[in-house]
């Protein structure tokens, strides 16, 4: 079903939206392709998970300030009208572009959302979970969480939960901070507010546990290289480039995936995979993968609750505190 086709025959109204037996994450109907493996690291003898980020940050960025395409910045607190149109490209053609290829492929996409954009934009937010892809957060406008206080972190964290519950009506289980920066409390107070997951590091392959506080937290690790943000921003990088990029990441971590538990990792941004020429990139990317079996196309939290499922399988890492460690955990501040 394409998106004009949905848009006909479902209504965005203004009301929370009620989704049987879904609780939490969203739940994908899709399985993977049986694989034949004496061992299996993923459901359903999938040999590979594969996992999409589909960043919806159109609307919260500042009106002013804002980085975009123009490489001169302009007079602050001064309206940046063309900037803020950039932005806008990804509610009104990038997202439902992708939406309507994740529909043909059948692909769940975990979807990080900042508070901002759902507020302003919320019949897309609606959308994009009726179409069966997982909310997650994204913090509650373009701010530093590392400078807020702890009790300011946790409200700001609250603030966006509380907006896609309002408009989607499901909790988040995931968090993504701006920039991936978040304080030496952010993991804390994510779960001191419900969440199962963080998405700030970029250290592995496959997601790994943590006790924080005596309690499970996962951390299902995001990727900067195969990050449309990352990637398009080099000079002279081609839509071409990220293609054979995508299928050369694939190629290995399947390769890798016989013998030991692997996850691709792929991260899209509204404004900048949406565009048609990038989308083409991206079905031919799907189509390569078609061709192989033991798929699994997993949202995040899918994959969390997975991990937490699989305590012999996923990996428990013990670190000192962030302060000494230098990386997200246990805080004694």
């Amino acid at each position: 079903m394409n998106r004009r086709d949905f848009i006909t025959k479902t209504s965005l109204g203004t009301s929370v939206i009620a989704i049987p037996g879904i609780v939490g994450a969203v739940e994908n109907t899709s399985e993977p392709k049986i694989q034949d493996s004496a061992k299996s690291f993923w459901p359903n003898g999938a040999r590979l998970a594969i996992s999409i980020s589909l960043q919806f940050e159109a609307g919260g960025q500042p009106i002013s300030g804002a980085s975009g395409l123009i490489p001169e910045p302009i007079k602050k607190g001064y309206p940046d009208l063309a900037t803020n149109s950039y932005f806008d490209y990804g509610v009104q053609e990038g997202i439902p572009r992708m939406l309507d290829l994740f529909d043909k492929y059948g692909v769940k996409a975990t979807s990080f959302m900042v508070g901002k954009a759902v507020d302003n934009h919320p019949e897309l937010a609606r959308e994009i979970v009726i179409r069966g892809h997982e909310p997650a957060a994204h913090g509650k406008e373009w701010a530093w969480q590392y400078n807020m206080s702890k009790d300011e972190e946790r409200e700001w964290i609250r603030s966006v939960k509380q907006s896609i519950e309002k408009v989607t009506g499901v909790t988040p289980l995931g968090y993504d901070c701006y920039w991936m920066r978040g304080s030496v409390h952010t993991l804390s107070l994510l779960q001191e507010l419900g969440f199962i997951y963080h998405n700030n590091d970029l250290s592995r392959d496959e997601p790994y546990i943590q006790q924080l506080n005596g309690k499970p937290f996962v951390t299902m690790p995001y990727t900067i290289h195969m990050n449309d943000i990352g990637s398009f921003d080099f000079p002279g990088f081609s839509p071409a480039d990220y293609e054979q990029q995508l299928k050369d990441e694939f190629d290995q971590l399947y390769e890798e995936a016989a013998t030991r538990r692997r996850m691709m990792l792929i991260s899209f941004h509204d404004r900048i995979s949406g565009h048609a020429s990038r989308v083409r990139v991206i079905e031919r990317f799907f189509k390569y993968v078609a061709q192989h079996d033991g798929i699994w196309y997993a949202t995040k939290g899918e994959l969390a609750k997975h991990a937490l499922a699989t305590p012999d399988t996923t990996p428990m890492v013990k670190r000192d505190v962030a302060e000494k460690s230098g990386l997200a955990g246990n805080t004694n501040l």
